[in-house]
């Protein structure tokens, strides 16, 4: 289970929150069987996802991230519920790409910077917010900084790292996501700024064994914090037989029909977990039986 908690500071002019996602990023690495580039892309999409969901009020809501930037790791999602779980996908599980010019992986390059960052929110008792912007760097963290900067005009930090050991599990996994709230004068901006400028990298407070709260405190320094809320952030998908049904029950009747006579039993993976589920014909015959009732 990762650990995520959401402070404000005392006076009123910054909320953030912040996680230590390195089991979410190692499960993620197991199931998809990623290469250590695309493990660092993926769990830091992940991780943006949780936090920006942990910012979300209503219970149900959901936060979707999607971004494809012409990389050869091609589509990435990653899809955060109101109560921190996550799940994620990517295209081409496995890339393999030389070290940045810092010696570090290169996730910009194999996310690539020639596409969108794209933004669902969804709480649950209205048509979803979908907002986009131009991918900055393709190393995420930018690119969700940049998104709250140009669509929504909240001023933002969000910076996100992934470590990756030899053997591909996941070292250590965190991110800290901040947001000036209106009212916030130069003064506070000032201030933050500096604390900003003079923290250690994520991936370094992350590998160090810092929690969340020692986080944010590094990040925030000489602000007052205050506890909203604290919990657990783990990684799990909500897939099911009956929502597999449904899905296929859209695909309209022609198109059951063409499966009915052409195969005894289809098989379907779920993308975020790659659980499989059969269906005979003799279920498909009911679903298309079902759908002409509809």
């Amino acid at each position: 289970m990762g650990k995520f908690v959401r402070v404000i500071t005392k006076d009123g002019a910054v909320l953030a929150s912040g996680i230590n996602s390195t089991d979410i990023v190692d499960e993620i690495e197991k199931i998809h069987s990623t290469s250590a580039v695309v493990t660092a892309a993926l769990g830091r999409l992940a991780t943006g996802a949780v936090l920006i969901s942990s910012m979300m009020k209503e219970e149900g809501s959901s936060v979707t991230l999607r971004i494809n930037g012409g990389g050869p790791a091609g589509s990435l999602i990653a899809v955060a519920g109101s109560d921190c779980s996550v799940k994620a996908y990517v295209q081409n599980p496995v890339v393999e790409i030389p070290l940045n010019s810092k010696g570090k992986l290169d996730v910009g390059a194999a996310v690539g910077t020639d596409g969108l960052l794209s933004v669902i929110r969804d709480s649950g008792d209205k048509e979803p917010h979908t907002g986009y912007c131009n991918i900055a760097t393709g190393e995420i963290g930018d690119d969700i900084t940049s998104y709250f900067a140009v669509s929504e005009q909240i001023p933002t930090v969000c910076a996100l790292g992934v470590l990756v050991n030899p053997d591909l599990s996941c070292k250590a996994a965190g991110g800290i996501f901040i947001q000036l709230l209106p009212g916030a004068d130069d003064s506070t901006i000032d201030k933050l700024e500096s604390s900003i400028a003079g923290m250690r990298s994520v991936s370094a407070m992350a590998e160090s064994g810092l929690s969340p709260m020692d986080m944010l405190e590094e990040a925030l320094k000489g602000f007052e914090l205050e506890i909203i809320d604290e919990g657990e952030a783990h990684y799990r998908c909500d897939c099911s037989s009956q929502r597999v049904e449904r899905a296929l029950a859209s695909l309209g009747a022609q198109e059951l029909q063409k499966m009915i006579d052409e195969e005894e039993e289809i098989s379907v993976q779920c993308h975020f977990c790659n659980k499989e589920y059969t269906f005979s014909k003799e279920k498909l015959k009911f679903l298309k039986k079902m759908q002409k009732k509809d």
